[in-house]
């Protein structure tokens, strides 16, 4: 009896034995949820940030670069009861109101969270000899963005804090992140950033560092961002801008063999050297409330009636659909009449065939060419020749998105027949009510880039290819194939040679640009004053040069600048001469007063906020 009982007992024991070591077994070798959990508790994981891609200009010339800056980062779960606050405050020059409402921000205590950033060196050497007695609490390393100048803000970005939004879409951001949020740093973020690494350290009962986890080996180190090259010409983008002081406006330049980039600038601007560290924020607040809005990238976004320099590509439409040939006239006597229709021109003289009519720039010969194209009887109706007329218009980009590689680019508006439905009622409308489109007044409304992107089609006598300002990222071979696509416009390259030979004479004697002359500058362009129901007319000329392998398109357009002739298109040819010049290191303008002219020409009195 006391035999079996024993054997009980020490069965009943074996069985216990045997159901710990299971347990264990099971909780060592089976599942590393607790090896995982004790080594979080014994150690510290060390973001390491990755500098940001440098960004150079066309021809190598520096323009954003990376400096090191510290932030005192948390795991709020790691901070020490007895936590010295008042010794810390005093290091950190806080209240402890303040203090306290940035850790209540903190949503996983298990994580790092970047609790004050870019630490001035009067906080960060104190704290970096005490950090040792503020558990919990450590400093991180990372970079911010320099800039070599205050040039080029519009489109080569800045850079901020992420949001929920973007932690949420992307799981390589946490909070106190920065990445790209305008200009080619948003859109190129996934190059730029580069690649995050760790530093696991070991850390003791009192959260004292002791050394790399398992000798380093699960560390990895960052890989910064690639070098980027643009295709920004840097004297180019500089010399734009500065003729755009004290006025508002905008110019872009593009190189129409490739769609590369060249200047694209606006006014007013501001300064990217204080979009950085720590008055990031203030800036930012500051320039949203300046009534000149300096943020409007208006290269991109703003709508602009193109007025006159639209009647090269209604001159290219008639000639495609055999309306007209380059020795068609038109009569012109002080301007279109018909009944009590009337739209005014200038004296010049008349009858004049296609290339006179854009070398003097009649507004007769364009209406005529407008109503003979919309009423054409190819068409069984007004608003199916319409129709057809505004295809070509898209084709050319105009009033659609031009594909540029920076982010939130406007349409502009080409209206279609729905449009004049709504307003004059279906069917109800004829060529005669719309006259104003024919030397683009009215309702249409192009950007500058699309201003600039249509002379670059025409420089290339029939295609465009996608505007980007990226020419190049190391380790990569081609940019994104998105920013290379052509696009051929349904002309034929004939055509373009007659419309060219009008564009000729304009910057010509004779020309309503001859006094925008460049000695040994083959330039070919359009005038536009666009009407301007706000105030003074806006000043537009459109252009490239040379004529024969065309190297440079521009767009120019100053508000309430007047004439075209008297602002837009000098800026234009001192801009393409810049450009044009065989070497960057000694330039020598061989019209050096339209330069200086342009310059100090003062049409706008901005606040004293507004920088630029």
């Amino acid at each position: 009896m006391y035999s079996n009982k024993k054997v009980f007992f020490f069965a009943i024991i074996l069985f216990v034995c045997v159901l710990f070591t299971g347990r264990l077994i099971s909780l060592q070798l089976m599942s590393d949820k607790y090896f995982i959990e004790s080594v979080k508790n014994a150690s510290n994981e060390i973001t390491l940030y990755a500098e940001r891609s440098i960004i150079y200009d066309r021809n190598g010339k520096l323009m954003v670069f990376n400096d090191v800056v510290y932030d005192l980062a948390v795991i709020q779960k790691k901070i020490s009861k007895d936590l010295d606050t008042a010794a810390l405050l005093k290091i950190l020059k806080i209240d402890k109101k303040t203090f306290l409402n940035k850790l209540n921000k903190i949503r996983n205590p298990s994580i790092t969270y970047t609790l004050i950033k870019d630490l001035t060196p009067d906080i960060y050497i104190p704290l970096q000899e005490n950090i040792l007695s503020y558990k919990g609490f450590f400093i991180e390393q990372k970079t911010d963005r320099r800039y070599k100048s205050d040039i080029g803000c519009h489109i080569l970005g800045y850079i901020g804090e992420v949001n929920d939004k973007i932690i949420s879409k992307d799981p390589y951001y946490k909070q106190g992140d920065y990445a790209g949020i305008t200009g080619i740093e948003n859109t190129y973020e996934t190059y730029f950033r580069g690649q995050k690494g760790v530093k696991i350290v070991i850390v003791d009962h009192k959260q004292i560092q002791r050394g790399s986890f398992k000798s380093g080996s699960l560390d990895s180190a960052s890989i910064p961002g690639p070098s980027v090259h643009t295709s920004l010409h840097y004297d180019v983008q500089e010399m734009a801008e500065e003729m755009l002081k004290n006025k508002i406006g905008s110019i872009v330049a593009i190189e129409p063999s490739t769609g590369e980039i060249i200047a694209m600038a606006n006014s007013p601007s501001f300064d990217l050297n204080e979009m950085i560290g720590s008055s990031r924020n203030q800036k930012f607040a500051s320039l949203l409330k300046d009534p000149y809005n300096p943020l409007f990238n208006r290269a991109i976004k703003a709508r602009y009636p193109p007025g006159s320099t639209f009647k090269t590509i209604q001159a290219l439409i008639g000639l495609e659909q055999g309306i007209v040939t380059a020795n068609t006239t038109y009569p012109c006597r002080g301007g279109y009449h018909v009944g009590s229709l009337h739209v005014g021109c200038h004296a010049h003289p008349s009858p004049l065939d296609l290339p006179n009519s854009i070398a003097k720039s009649c507004n007769a010969w364009y209406c005529y060419l407008f109503r003979d194209m919309i009423d054409d009887s190819a068409y069984a109706s007004v608003a199916d020749g319409y129709s057809a007329w505004r295809e070509y218009l898209l084709s050319f980009g105009l009033g659609i998105k031009t594909g540029v590689d920076l982010p939130n680019e406007g349409n502009g508006f080409i209206p279609d027949t729905g449009y004049f439905n709504r307003y004059y009622g279906k069917d109800k409308w004829k060529s005669s009510m719309i006259l104003s489109l024919s030397i683009g007044q009215g309702e249409i409304g192009v950007t500058p880039l699309q201003m600039a992107n249509f002379a670059a089609c025409i420089a290339n006598r029939g295609y465009w290819i996608t505007p980007h300002s990226i020419s190049a990222i190391d380790g990569y071979k081609k940019i994104p194939a998105q920013y290379l696509e052509k696009h051929q416009v349904p002309i034929k390259r004939s055509h373009f040679e007659t419309v060219i030979e009008g564009m000729h004479s304009v910057v010509a004697p004779g020309g309503t640009a001859r006094g925008a002359a460049i000695k040994d500058l083959d330039v070919c362009g359009k005038t536009g004053t666009s009407q301007n129901p706000h105030g003074k007319d806006h000043s537009i000329f459109i252009g490239f040069a040379p004529k024969d392998n065309p190297k440079i398109a521009v767009a120019v357009i100053i508000e309430n600048g007047g004439f075209g002739a008297t602002y837009a298109a000098p800026m234009a040819t001192v801009l393409m001469e810049r450009f044009l010049a065989k070497t960057d290191s000694v330039f020598v303008s061989k019209n050096p007063v339209l330069y200086e002219r342009m310059r100090t020409a003062k049409l706008k009195n901005f606040s004293q906020d507004t920088l630029r």
